[in-house]
This record gives C-alpha cells, structure tokens and sequence, in this order.
C-alpha cells in the first residue's frame, strides 16, 4: 500500500516514520529545498515522549533535548500566580516534558526514514496517485481546501507575535501575563534559551516602523527577571515574528475519501499555546496506527474512520 504525505515538517515526518514502520511504502513531497532550520523550541509532553519510545526514537530524543525544567506562571508586577512542578508531571504521568529545538526533532525524525522518502523542491500534491493522501502541509493546507472547502479558513486573533533563541541558559522556565500581552521563556540544551512575547497587533501598528526589538524592550522591559535580560541578549535579525491565527469554523471531519489531515492543516492553533508540534505528533502516531491494519490491502475507509473519532 502506497502513502503520500503533503508537507516535510514535524507531522509529515512523524506520520512517514510511522507509517514505514507499519508496512506502508511512503512518499513525503516537501515544498522546501531542505529541512527547515527555521524555529526555536519546543515542550513536548509525556503522551508524545512515550510515542517517540514507541518508534525507538526516545532515546535519541533525550540526547538532543533536556527535560523542562520547574516553572513559574507570573503577572507582569511580578506576583506569582502558580508554579509548574515538573516532577509531580513525572510521578503522575511516568515521564516529564522534554523541550527541544524544532531543527532537532526534524532531523531526528527525518533519520529515522528510508532514503529518498522525502522529495525536497516539489509542491504538495492535492490529488496524488497513492491509497491515502496525508495533507500535513500546514495552516494554509491545499489538502485541506480541495477536502473541506474556502469556508474553513485562518482567521485573526488581533496578535502578534515574536519567537527566538539566545545562548544564554534562563534560570527557570516561565511565563509571564500582562494587559493583553504575554512572554514566555524556557531553557533549551546547549546553554539556550528559548522565548516568545506576544502583543496585540494594534499596538504594533501603532508603533509604525520602530524595529521590533525596541517594541519588545520598551513594552517588557520592565517585566519581572529573566524578561528585561532575555530580550537584552536577543540579536534582532533573530526574531521570528507572525500574525497569530486560528482556524474557523472547526471542520466538522478530518478525512474525506483516501485522505486525512493532520497537525496545523486540521486544527491550527496558536504557537503561544505551546501544543501544535503535540498535537501534530499524536496526529500522526494514531494515523499510523489506524492504518496498520491496512497496510497489506486491508480497508482504508474504515481505518480512516476510525482515525477520525
């Protein structure tokens, strides 16, 4: 049986090395020349983790990354609202979250597939000639256009917002709430640190053309320790910034006949949220698992189905 997977990111990848591993021949089609070496960092929490020990690919996980460390959940005048135990995660959950670099998980899922799985430079397929099309290709999904329709489509939330990496270890994770505004930060491996502010657009706009590291300095500057430190020690051609969006209406199915979506082309949401790379992973797993029985010729509709639910 013969997959094609629209899109070479994280649930494209997940969903490749899953399949392979269930006995389908598998074909990825990724728009861009290599991997993306684009992005920062990412939580990845215990039901993933567990997956990825599934696949064999948990070990590798813990070399490249480092288990989240304990945090703390603040206002902007600096009273503390809650603290993030990691180790009550671990006695409940039998793992903690791990935070990695999103360059790293996209090598290690990409090694963990047979060569030429992935075809570099070549647009998604909207109609492929395979027994399951798989549109993994993003927020702004074909797949997901010629299944569901123009209806369903990226909306606005009225946000903006920033992402990036300093090599500077951050004392702690956290994150930090202000008027209609929030920063958060964690550490990474390698004496890193990751971090993300988010504002309301108007407020960007207002500003006109200041560069955004000075929009950044003056709006959190005076945030409660690490915030004023962390954007101190960001190189401005570094950050990353987006409008936020979401997707709206909610498909009413992920799967149409011989095809499925997951990750962002099913349900985007918001990267602050800190759950898209989760979810496009668990995506991917249980499709992959919904399809095994039908590697050998069994049926495809119904495993699809039962991806559904």
């Amino acid at each position: 049986m013969d997959a094609w997977i629209a899109g070479g990111g994280i649930g494209g990848l997940a969903a490749a090395a899953g399949l392979t591993r269930a006995g389908w021949r598998v074909r990825v089609s990724e728009r861009g020349d290599a991997l993306s070496s684009d992005g920062t960092g990412l939580v990845l929490w215990p039901a993933v983790v567990r997956e990825l020990d599934r696949l064999g690919l948990g070990e590798e996980l813990r070399q490249r990354a480092m288990p989240q460390p304990p945090g703390v959940l603040q206002r902007w005048d600096g009273r503390v609202l809650a603290e993030v135990d990691t180790e009550r995660i671990r006695r409940r959950a039998g793992e903690v979250p791990y935070v990695v670099a999103r360059p790293d998980l996209l090598a290690l899922l990409f090694a963990a597939l047979p060569e030429d799985t992935v075809r570099f430079g070549q647009p998604a397929p909207v109609d492929a000639d395979a027994d399951v099309l798989v549109g993994a290709d993003g927020a702004h999904s074909a797949v997901r256009r010629r299944l569901a329709g123009p209806r369903h489509r990226l909306r606005d939330t009225g946000q903006t917002a920033w992402r990036s990496v300093i090599e500077a270890a951050a004392p702690h994770a956290g994150e930090v709430w202000g008027p209609g505004a929030k920063f958060g930060y964690t550490p990474l491996a390698a004496e890193r640190t990751y971090f993300y502010a988010v504002l309301p657009t108007r407020l960007v706009e207002h500003h006109g053309d200041a560069p955004d590291h000075d929009l950044l300095l003056a709006h959190f500057g005076r945030w409660p320790a690490p915030v004023p430190s962390i954007l101190r020690q960001a190189d401005p051609a570094r950050l990353l910034r987006h409008p936020l969006h979401y997707l709206a209406p909610r498909l009413p199915s992920y799967v149409g006949e011989r095809t499925a979506l997951l990750g962002d082309a099913a349900h985007t949401m918001t990267p602050d949220l800190g759950q898209g790379a989760c979810q496009a992973l668990l995506d991917a797993f249980t499709l992959a698992r919904c399809l095994a029985t039908a590697s050998s010729g069994g049926d495809v509709a119904a495993a699809l189905r039962q991806y559904d639910r």
